[in-house]
């Protein structure tokens, strides 16, 4: 599937924590080299807790900052590029909505917009938003990534003047539509210290994964990958 390397671009990525801190450094490097113009909105509501340093991208000194804040000011300004972030959970599918509006129409025709929305997320009632939002867009490419302690998966769905082109993730692993899991802010703090099995090395590799199919979209244009699984125990990924 082709796509035009000289639209503009609007990027929402959801979750600046285990997958996106990663991430989004190389995002905004991508935006850097890129031809086109590209703007970048970081949305969380979480705050850099001391357990985080030992597999998320911060340090000692981002202890009690919000973790979208402290992404999009440290990397926008690296790269000259303006700073967008949202300091709270995305946990309504209007507000979304909201956010993916094409920026760019007054000065290109509508519809030649590019947007993505990038779901870092280690919740499946996140997801089941981002599925419900995915399904009312025309125009989306939606990329989620998660994983375990040493395996994940990354599923890229895609949306074409009303058309579902790709699956997204929860088109490919029905099972995330049943989960009963609540939003990140109907949790206790106890709940939400709670998380399941993960490490540094898995992170990297979800993150290597979205980084490497956002560049083949943005920079060359091309997207002909629809999901990969990977396992940083064997460091391997298979891609379909």
């Amino acid at each position: 599937m082709n796509y035009s390397k000289s639209s503009p671009v609007k990027i929402v990525i959801i979750g600046a924590g285990g997958t996106g801190g990663y991430i989004i450094p190389h995002l905004y490097r991508i935006a850097y080299s890129s031809d086109r113009p590209v703007r970048i909105i970081i949305a969380d509501g979480d705050v850099v807790e001391k357990k985080n340093l030992v597999r998320q991208n911060f340090t000692y000194c981002d202890i009690g900052e919000n973790k979208a804040k402290v992404m999009a000011e440290r990397y926008a300004s690296v790269f000259g590029m303006q700073t967008e972030y949202v300091p709270e959970f995305i946990e309504d599918e209007n507000r979304l909505h909201d956010l993916l509006k094409p920026t760019y129409s007054n000065y290109y025709s509508v519809g030649n917009e590019l947007n993505i929305l990038i779901g870092a997320v280690d919740n499946n009632r996140s997801r089941q938003m981002c599925h419900k939002v995915f399904y009312d867009e025309n125009d989306l490419v939606y990329i989620d990534s998660g994983n375990g302690e040493f395996t994940g998966q990354m599923v890229c769905g895609v949306r074409r003047s009303g058309r579902t082109v790709y699956k997204p993730v929860a088109g490919v692993y029905p099972d995330i539509l049943a989960d009963k899991e609540l939003f990140p802010t109907e949790l206790s703090c106890a709940e939400r210290s709670v998380s399941a099995p993960q490490s540094i090395s898995a992170n990297l590799f979800a993150s290597t994964a979205v980084v490497s199919l956002l560049y083949r979209l943005i920079i060359l244009g091309k997207l002909d990958i629809k999901r990969l699984t990977f396992s940083s125990r064997t460091l391997s990924m298979k891609a379909a």
